[in-house]
């Protein structure tokens, strides 16, 4: 894709700091930052991008073509549904570039199960996140950038920093902090957002939530060991970051 990387895709399991990260994106300045058109379509059956209105993901993926012609575009979206749309379309997998994040699936898993109980095993989503990501290197004959949370909240200057380097772009220092608040596209979805419309930088916040044991748990520690093998091919395919001085 030539450009510098004028459309960006982050996609992510739910719960492995996505929210934030775009939130950083936006604090650039240089990008239009949109949240979760596939997983907001998949929930609402539509989703307005820009003033133009979608329905199948078929059109998401034609719009977000077209704004990137047009300008730098950042998408963040979230994998608890499967989009077999994105995963069929070779001009979407190789005209963007994709990017992923994960986290580890205790701490992930915990923080779904604690905002949404009724969890089912699919929707923790690193299976479907495992997915795209290999059909993409599939489409592209390259291995897509990685992102581990662990490192972006360890030393979030040094992951951003070769993460703009890996979708060929400026590091800019000033995206490191920001003024608390949600962005516009978050408010279908704003409770999810609560953390990171609260912070002001990227950080291990302190859950209010009581600790979980993830793996010994009747329902979670069999989605754990299912998801866990794809959460591995993942972060073995991880940006190395080393700590921020």
């Amino acid at each position: 894709m030539s450009g510098g990387g004028r459309l960006v895709v982050l996609w992510s399991a739910p719960r492995c700091r996505s929210t934030v990260f775009s939130r950083s994106v936006a604090e650039r300045g240089d990008f239009l930052v949109l949240h979760e058109p596939f997983s907001h379509l998949a929930d609402f059956g539509r989703e307005e991008i820009e003033g133009v209105e979608c329905r199948t993901e078929a059109e998401v993926i034609a719009r977000l073509l077209e704004l990137g012609r047009e300008r730098q575009v950042f998408v963040k979206d979230t994998t608890d549904f499967r989009y077999p749309g994105v995963l069929t379309d070779a001009r979407f997998l190789g005209g963007a570039r994709h990017t992923f994040i994960v986290r580890d699936p205790r701490e992930a898993i915990a923080s779904h199960y604690g905002l949404n109980p009724g969890l089912g095993r699919n929707e923790i989503g690193f299976e479907w996140l495992r997915e795209i990501h290999d059909r993409v290197a599939e489409v592209t004959g390259t291995d897509p950038a990685v992102v581990d949370a662990a490192d972006l909240v360890a030393a979030p200057a040094a992951t951003l920093r070769a993460y703009c380097a890996a979708i060929g772009v400026p590091f800019l220092e000033h995206a490191l902090s920001w003024r608390p608040g949600g962005l516009p596209g978050w408010q279908k979805t704003a409770r999810w957002h609560s953390d990171a419309s609260g912070s002001g930088a990227i950080s291990a916040e302190v859950s209010s939530r009581p600790p979980l044991d993830v793996p010994g748990h009747p329902l979670l520690g069999p989605f754990y060991r299912y998801h866990l093998p794809h959460y591995e091919h993942l972060w073995e395919r991880r940006l190395r970051v080393t700590a921020d001085a």
